[in-house]
Order: structure tokens, then sequence, then C-alpha cells
């Protein structure tokens, strides 16, 4: 390793947010340069990309690979029961690769149009408000997260699903654990095992009698009942917390900003911008990893073929390169090209999913408590620093 790597080099992940503001990233993440050496828990000296060109370049380079038994986690604790790195399980579109990437996602694309998340507008609008209606009627103060950010996605999820109801506490229980960091692997393992066995026989069910939902759709493609299942999974554990943590985190920062919460409120038509730019605001979905599968140059440096590089998706969507002024929360803001989704054929299949629900809570919130604040001083608001998924524990409000 050169003196230049060496003094650049990184000895963990940043990790520690500001308390002072918590949506930033962790100090000294974006310092240095936008591509730099790193050492990863196991001892593996990999990189760290940063910026949002070098992020975006990885991103959507097929000589990186997704294959989970190829990275190296940069966080202590992710890896298997004995530190062995574990093929992504059966229907994960995250940990693999074309060709078997290829196949799944173009049985799936077809579901997440614009064109149908457009036709399931007016029933997240429907869900957003009967929401509404149960937080008003629980009365002020109240957890904006549990009675409002955390159910609307989840409902809309899985009417698409053809989840039962009844089973949703079940898989936000699970998803909970399944997400945390700092979590024993064992109780991990058991709710990913536990999401599998119920998605089974779910999809068990729906060959044996079709009802109108997205798995019974897919039922009549040529997936097995395990690929099957383990898109469902997937599916849900990325949809469930992702949309509810920008509603929540995303609802905490306008708080945090009454200017840019009353411009939200005040012209709804804005509605788009006001999403892209929570999204980018927010990168509730912090960071990804790829492995090199042979030798890359890129932003002058060679990453050789094997090691790791971790692309921090909160430290690009900063970048002042793309985004003038990044740390500040702007509603208007041309904020296209932020990263929240990702980038290349591993880009969020639900990201129009998630939009339009996005689009339907924010003007929602905002009709039905136009004097909404937050209940305690935002110091005091819990974070999820512990969770894949970033956001709020809880959002004590009024109105």
């Amino acid at each position: 390793m050169t003196d230049v790597e060496n003094k650049d080099l990184l000895t963990a992940l940043p990790m520690e947010r500001d308390d002072k503001c918590p949506f930033d990233p962790p100090p000294g993440l974006r310092e240095g340069r936008p591509l730099r050496r790193m050492v990863y828990p196991d001892g593996h000296v990999g990189w760290l990309a940063t910026g949002h060109a070098v992020v975006r370049a990885v991103l959507s380079d097929s000589r990186f690979s997704s294959r989970h038994e190829l990275i190296h986690e940069p966080i202590a604790g992710m890896e298997g029961p004995g530190g062995e790195r574990d093929a992504a399980p059966i229907g994960d579109m995250t940990g693999i690769d074309p060709p078997e990437h290829t196949r799944f996602r173009q049985l799936l694309v077809g579901k997440f149009t614009v064109r149908r998340m457009r036709l399931l507008t007016q029933r997240m609008e429907e869900i957003a408000r009967d929401q509404l209606d149960v937080m008003a009627e629980h009365g002020a103060p109240a957890d904006l997260w549990t009675l409002f950010a955390q159910p609307v996605p989840a409902l809309m999820l899985c009417e698409l699903l053809g989840v039962p109801l009844d089973d949703l506490d079940t898989f936000q229980r699970h998803t909970q654990t399944a997400l945390t960091q700092d979590g024993r692997p064992e109780e991990v393992g058991m709710a990913f095992r536990s999401l599998y066995g119920y998605m089974r026989k779910l999809v068990a069910a729906k060959r044996a009698e079709p009802t109108d939902d997205l798995l019974s759709d897919l039922t009549e493609t040529d997936l097995t009942d395990a690929e099957l299942a383990g898109i469902s999974v997937l599916l849900l554990v990325a949809g469930l917390d992702t949309t509810a943590s920008v509603i929540g985190l995303g609802t905490f920062a306008l708080l945090r900003n009454p200017d840019q919460l009353a411009a939200v409120r005040d012209d709804p038509s804005r509605i788009d911008d006001v999403v892209e730019e929570l999204l980018r605001y927010t990168s509730v979905a912090p960071r990804a990893v790829r492995a090199a599968l042979e030798d890359v140059e890129l932003d002058g440096q060679v990453i050789k073929a094997g090691e790791s590089v971790t692309v921090s998706i909160e430290a690009a969507d900063r970048d002042p390169e793309r985004f003038p002024d990044p740390n500040k929360i702007d509603v208007f803001r041309q904020a296209s090209g932020h990263l929240a989704f990702g980038h290349g054929i591993h880009q969020c299949l639900g990201s129009q999913l998630a939009r339009m629900e996005l689009r339907a809570a924010f003007p929602a919130l905002l009709e039905r408590f136009p004097s909404l604040r937050l209940a305690v001083p935002a110091e005091e608001v819990p974070l999820r620093a512990n969770m894949s998924v970033f956001g709020v524990r809880e959002l004590p409000v009024v109105w």
C-alpha cells in the first residue's frame, strides 16, 4: 500500500451521526477522496465510495458483483454465525448477478410500472385517509410512526401482494428483527426463516385458489414455490420499512424546518419535487456493497479483483458537486438524480410504488393536520441508528 493510500486509509466505516443534526451523514464519512481505502471488520482492506459520480459508476458497472458470498461486510456481525459469507437465499434478487438476476427482474418489472402504480393511487389515498381517521380518533399527542407512517405502506403492500391483513403485525415484528444490524445472528436467522415459512404456505394457497393480487399473478410464471416465497419475503422486507421510514423521517425533517413544511402544506401541487428531495435528504437505505470481479480503474485508482467496495448512498446524495448546499433540506430543489433507490440493474424494483405512496401520504397528512408539530423537543425523538434502514422509532406529534 502506498503512502498516499495509508494517509487516506479509514480504519472503520464511520457510523455515528451528529446528535445536533441526525439527518446528516456521520462526520468523517465525506472527508478525503470520493474513493478511498477502508479496513473491514474481518480485516479485509477494501474501499469506501462516497462521491456521487463514483457511487453511480460502481452501481452501474457489471464488473462489480452483488453476490453475497463474494462481498465483505462493512459492519461487524452482519456475516453468518461463523463469520462466513453465505450465498443469497433463493429469490433474493439483491444478492445475485445476471443471468439469474435478469430472469427474476424480467418477470417482476412489468408488475411495478408507472401506469400500474397510477391505477393504485386512489386506493392509496383511501388508506392514508383511513389511517388519519385512526390518528384523529386516538387524539393528540400521538405517535405518527405507529399510527400513520408504518401502517400506510404496509397496508398497501399487503393488498398488492395478497397477504392477509391479520398477519401484518407478525410480518412487521419479523421485519424489524431481520433489519437489526446489532441483533444476534440466530434471532435474525429465525426471523427470516419464519417469513420464508409463512410465504411458502401462502404461495401454495395462491396456487390452489388464485386471487386478484400480485402473488397470484406470479404463480402463473415459471417461478418455483421456493423462488416465489423468496421474492415475496424480499418485497415485504424491502417495502414494509423503507417507505415507512421516509414518511416518518421526512415528516420529522419538515417539522424541524417549519418554512419547508409550510411550503409543502400550502402548495400540494409541488409534491413530486418534494418527494424527490425527501428521498435524497433522508437516505433511509444508507449503503450497499459490491465486489470487484476483475481489476477496475476508477477515480484514478485501481480496485483489485476480489476487493469489496462499500458505496455510501447517504454520502453520495450529499455530494456538493452534485447537489449545491446538500445538507440543507430544500423542497424547491430539483433533486432528480439522487441515488435513494440505487442505480443500475439492482435499482429498487418498487421505486414507483414508493413514490406513489409518498405522493399520497404527505399531502393527506398536512391537509388533515395543518398545524402538525412535534410534541417533544427534537433532540428527544428516538432514532433507529442500529437498523439497516434508518428512521425514527417514535414521532410524538400534536396538532
